[in-house]
């Protein structure tokens, strides 16, 4: 391996569960892996550009995240190239985890947010705090703790609904 890629395994490493919960929050299970790399491309590509001026974990999700929506915009292409059912399957079978299905529930719901409802609950999930958050947005924090109350009773509401109805 160059030493190039091993920095970049090392400053990516951190920022790996954000870019799962990403890659769930954007995409159904067959198409997650798939999301998984392209968001690790981009960061890949904008490593470089990096200036410092804010915290490496806002610049990897403000880059996951738009990735993730460029992506999400040619969903449509992808899905008339047709995925195979077999593919989700697989995905899903892989490994039987207990909160397995309120997750799903959960991501599932967090997918039917707007964008930007949808990042901020990501970045909220991230632990990251409110003044960051308010400023990669450029929002109030007081607007951000609002919102993402609100957004909160409301995934509450669509989870609970889900499990009611099945």
């Amino acid at each position: 391996m160059s030493r190039d890629h091993d920095n970049f395994a090392d400053w990516l490493a951190p920022h790996l569960p954000m870019l799962h919960r990403t890659a769930r929050a954007f995409a159904e299970a067959g198409d997650q892996h798939d999301l998984l790399q392209e968001l690790t491309l981009a960061l890949w590509r904008a490593r470089s550009s990096f200036r410092a001026e804010s915290a490496t974990g806002t610049f990897a999700h403000r880059v996951a995240h738009n990735a993730a929506l460029t992506w999400k915009r040619g969903e449509a292409r992808r899905r008339l190239r047709g995925v195979t059912v077999e593919a989700e399957l697989l995905v899903r079978d892989a490994g039987e985890d207990p909160q397995g299905p309120l997750l799903e529930r959960l991501y599932a719901a967090i997918r039917t947010l707007p964008p930007v409802e949808r990042s901020l609950v990501l970045l909220s999930l991230d632990g990251v705090p409110y003044a960051e958050i308010a400023r990669l947005h450029g929002l109030s924090e007081s607007n951000v703790g609002a919102r993402l109350t609100r957004l909160r009773q409301r995934l509450s509401t669509l989870v609970k609904e889900d499990a009611d109805g099945l």
